[in-house]
């Protein structure tokens, strides 16, 4: 069998001629996640992979691997184009029917030798394991910081130690049937309000921010000194980039996402006595999806932690979710395992565990340096 690795290239629609490897490429990535997860819900359809590319903050390249001249794997290269730019993110994809043959060694190497080329020598990948195989007795690897393990006997974990990957932590990824039931609902809601004795006053809105906000937000999204270690680790966003985060990136953030035909429900809490936005919550809904979506990052500034706004904000846009999306039956989530708080509250709302994402890195030598040994 012959392995080869090239660029992918994107076409402008789905319906150009030269669009069969890019549908190619998608199709093996919703196999993927359908073998692992049991569903293709984690799949991004074709034009939404399509809107995800034209991201002007990240550039990202498709590298696909076909073997006997047939797409079996694809590596899709992540590269920051903002903060930390020596960074490349790694998704592998291998059907499960070509696995063993060497795809995986030629995608990873080919990814490698195209990050480098780009100046990128700090690299990440994830590597996902399913609620079902955490509880074997085949030992299990603990990662260098944090909480969690994931299960040595996995293919995958495998994969990545021997490619000289170090696990770095574990999140917990979690699924929630919606709706709610609506004594559940109301009984959690009351516990909210009866905790924060009307000191707090919510706000919803949908894609855009209102302006009398902005500042707020933009405020609450810079806001690093507020984050615990695991909630900055998770929130996706580049230590060098918080300060730098203002009103006009907020606003340049949503235009792409409403661009891209992606909507967003937030409800942001009020501080009636300072009249300031002290929390926020967001759930994504996918242009073409809406039975499917994500909740985002959930932040309350530290001096108000303690009055169970996580738990008002969360149910309060899941209320908001259902008023506008009404054809939604379930909403998924990744946390950081440091984070018990919110853990205990999607617990409370019905989340349960469906697996772990296990992050990995790896640290390529700097050629441009003499080696002195």
């Amino acid at each position: 069998m012959s392995i080869q690795v090239d660029q992918l290239w994107i076409p402008d629609t789905l319906e150009s001629d030269d669009a069969a490897d890019f549908l190619a490429a998608v199709e093996v990535a919703r196999r993927v996640r359908l073998a692992t997860w049991g569903t293709d819900d984690l799949a991004y359809t074709p034009v939404e992979k399509l809107f995800e590319l034209r991201d002007p903050y990240e550039r990202q390249v498709l590298l696909a691997a076909r073997l006997d001249g047939r797409i079996v794997g694809v590596a899709d290269v992540s590269l920051p184009l903002m903060g930390d730019v020596d960074v490349a993110e790694f998704t592998l994809d291998i059907l499960p029917e070509a696995q063993g043959h060497g795809v995986g060694r030629a995608l990873v190497q080919a990814a490698e030798h195209f990050a480098r080329s780009e100046g990128r020598r700090h690299l990440f990948v994830d590597t996902d394991h399913p609620a079902a195989t955490l509880g074997d007795d085949q030992g299990s690897l603990l990662p260098d910081s944090g909480p969690g393990f994931v299960p040595l006997a996995s293919r995958s974990v495998d994969f990545a130690r021997r490619g000289g990957y170090t696990l770095e932590r574990i999140e917990q990824f979690s699924s929630c049937a919606l709706p709610l039931d609506s004594v559940l609902e109301g009984s959690l809601l009351a516990e909210a309000d009866a905790a924060n004795a009307g000191r707090y006053r919510l706000h919803h809105w949908r894609d855009r921010c209102p302006d009398e906000w902005l500042a707020d937000m933009a405020a609450l999204d810079s806001s690093a000194e507020d984050l615990t270690l695991a909630e900055a680790a998770q929130s996706g966003v580049p230590a060098a980039e918080w300060e730098d985060y203002d009103a006009e990136a907020l606003r340049r953030a949503e235009d792409i996402a409403v661009a891209q035909g992606r909507r967003a429900v937030v409800t942001a809490v009020e501080h009636v006595e300072s009249g300031s936005l002290v929390g926020v919550t967001t759930i994504s809904v996918l242009p073409q999806r809406q039975d499917v979506v994500f909740q985002d990052e959930t932040h309350v500034r530290l001096a108000h932690r303690g009055n169970k706004l996580g738990l008002l904000l969360k149910i309060s846009n899941m209320q908001q979710l259902r008023d506008l999306f009404p054809d939604v039956r379930v909403i998924y989530t990744w946390n950081a395992l440091e984070n018990r708080y919110l853990l205990t509250v999607n617990q409370q709302l019905g989340f349960r565990t469906a697996g772990v994402t296990g992050l990995w890195q790896k640290q390529l030598p700097d050629l441009s340096q003499p080696n002195l040994t």
